[in-house]
């Protein structure tokens, strides 16, 4: 990675040797660019929630928020009452109304349910969902991938300025970061250490951890084929599609369950 600034630099230098003073300043934008990659390997904790913050204000400006004295709003607020903070990273929580099958949380803890998610399942099942995305900060696997996708949007623009691109963390720029949050891709291992935070999540909050199990086989049910494939298409990429198989999470779950003595809820 060190080489690429280098090689990158190398040619900033020479283009800016040779070239008129517009083209100095694209190469300018070249070294803000550069800059941003490096600042990006050393971002503090509260920089990169700075940066998310920014990002999720303008999410949540383009999203339909479901207001204070909404159905969903106020299921939300009764289920995730009491919690405030994941280590030192307070949370907040907000229902995006759409049909979509989504849940996201974010390095700063902001925590967004979507309303069809909401839909599909039971109280607990959803606790099982905001559990696991919580997991995801609390183990700072959100705060990793920001920071590399910081690094990566930095890298672009550098190499697009040398062809006069504009070169800067732009308000656009920032809506892409927000994106990214939607549809953000963990490793097996990061996958596995959120459902084990979900899981428990839900057993010091009281709740039977097997919810996970049930939210799973939802999800394996829909991921198969069915009629809402369509709309579930996201989040499904976003737990699945490169992360340990349904079954197997189930299984791992299952485990836990078992040795814990957690059983299937009656009518399930």
């Amino acid at each position: 990675m060190i080489r690429n600034f280098l090689k990158i630099f190398m040619g900033a230098a020479i283009v800016c040797g040779a070239t008129s003073c517009s083209s100095m300043l694209s190469n300018t934008r070249t070294m803000t660019a550069l800059s941003q990659g490096v600042q990006a390997m050393t971002l503090s904790n509260a920089q990169v929630q700075q940066y998310v913050s920014e990002a999720v204000v303008q999410l949540d400006q383009q999203s339909q928020i479901a207001p204070a004295n909404n159905a969903y709003t106020q299921r939300l607020n009764r289920l995730t009452k009491g919690i405030t903070s994941v280590g030192e990273t307070p949370l907040n929580f907000k229902v995006y109304l759409t049909k979509e099958i989504n849940a996201f949380a974010c390095a700063d803890g902001s925590v967004r349910v979507y309303s069809g998610l909401m839909d599909s399942m039971t109280d607990d099942e959803v606790m099982g969902i905001i559990g696991h995305e919580i997991g995801h900060v609390g183990k700072e696997h959100s705060k990793n991938a920001m920071k590399q996708e910081l690094l990566n949007t930095a890298i672009l623009n550098a190499a697009g300025s040398l062809n006069s691109t504009v070169a800067s963390i732009t308000d656009s720029q920032l809506c892409e970061l927000g994106k990214s949050f939607m549809s953000a891709r963990y490793s097996r291992k990061q996958e596995t250490e959120a459902d084990d935070y979900a899981y428990d999540f839900l057993k010091a909050s009281g709740k039977n951890p097997y919810n996970m199990i049930l939210a799973f086989e939802k999800i394996k049910t829909l991921e198969s084929g069915s009629s809402q494939q369509s709309s579930a298409a996201s989040y499904f990429s976003k737990m699945f599609s490169t992360h340990p198989e349904t079954d197997e999470r189930i299984a791992h779950i299952q485990e836990r369950c078992t040795q814990d003595g957690y059983k299937r809820p009656a009518n399930k």
